[in-house]
């Protein structure tokens, strides 16, 4: 088999200048265009492992030796846990652009009958990797920054009764102003449906939506708790709609933002 060590050389370096820069972007780390290169540079030193049988114990502790290496040049060493959360993300990020790159050429090279499979001769080839791979992690860059922030904003939440409690996921939604108009109190809306209604007192609040003015069916809870903060003067509203917001059942009020922060 024909190994074109340029082309290897070349893919490596580009490859591990992507993982670095995507890392640093992630963790919002500031290195400079030489650090880049320089951990770059360490990392293309493992093209070398192509001229030597090395067990594969000792192949392993090698790249992690050289990851570790990569990881200290770009970001310099602060103190352990900087180190290791550098290191983790850098190998995280490697991991996700590897697999999938590994399933597209196995879509691309491979069909099968059942679980009978045979080559279609057709490689992933360099010109592909140098397209595909910023895409893929720009892809996984854009996804975990709205993952972070949605997930940032959710709650744990414990609603109080009379007798009754509900455990629930509340999202902290910055459009959701709603108060009642006499009590000026804030309003948290539920789905419906989650709340058993039976023998609670119904309170009908004026409520404007895109093109319709109805009214809201609330009540009054004894309390909420929103991790270790506790709320008595909220009303809750019950929602007609889904959220469709990854198992959210409630909407927290945007005037509750301030006290979770």
């Amino acid at each position: 088999m024909k190994v074109y060590v340029d082309l290897v050389f070349f893919l490596n370096v580009y490859l591990d200048f992507l993982l670095l820069m995507t890392t640093a972007i992630t963790l919002k780390r500031k290195v400079s265009i030489k650090r880049l290169l320089l951990g770059t540079c360490m990392g293309s030193t493992s093209i070398f492992f192509l001229f030597f049988s090395i067990h594969s114990l000792f192949l392993f502790l090698f790249k992690l030796l050289i990851a570790f290496l990569m990881v200290v040049l770009t970001f310099q060493y602060k103190d352990y846990k900087y180190t290791l959360n550098n290191l983790g993300y850098f190998y995280m990020i490697s991991v996700i652009l590897g697999g999938f790159l590994y399933y597209l050429n196995v879509e691309f090279s491979y069909s099968h009958v059942g679980l009978v499979f045979f080559s279609k001769k057709i490689n992933i080839n360099g010109l592909f990797l140098l397209i595909i791979s910023p895409i893929i992690l720009y892809i996984y860059y854009k996804q975990s920054k709205n993952f972070k922030m949605m997930y940032n904003l959710i709650y744990d939440v414990e609603i109080d009764i009379g007798n009754q409690k509900w455990y629930l996921k509340g999202f902290l939604d910055t459009g959701n102003k709603l108060v009642d108009p006499i009590t000026n109190k804030p309003i948290v809306l539920i789905e419906k449906g989650i709340l058993s209604e039976k023998d609670l007192n119904v309170y009908y609040v004026p409520f404007n939506g895109i093109n319709e003015h109805k009214l809201l069916k609330c009540f009054k809870p004894t309390s909420i708790c929103i991790g270790k903060k506790k709320y008595k003067n909220i009303l809750l509203g019950i929602s007609d709609k889904k959220f469709h917001l990854e198992g959210v059942e409630c909407l927290l009020n945007n005037k509750m933002m301030e006290d979770l922060e």
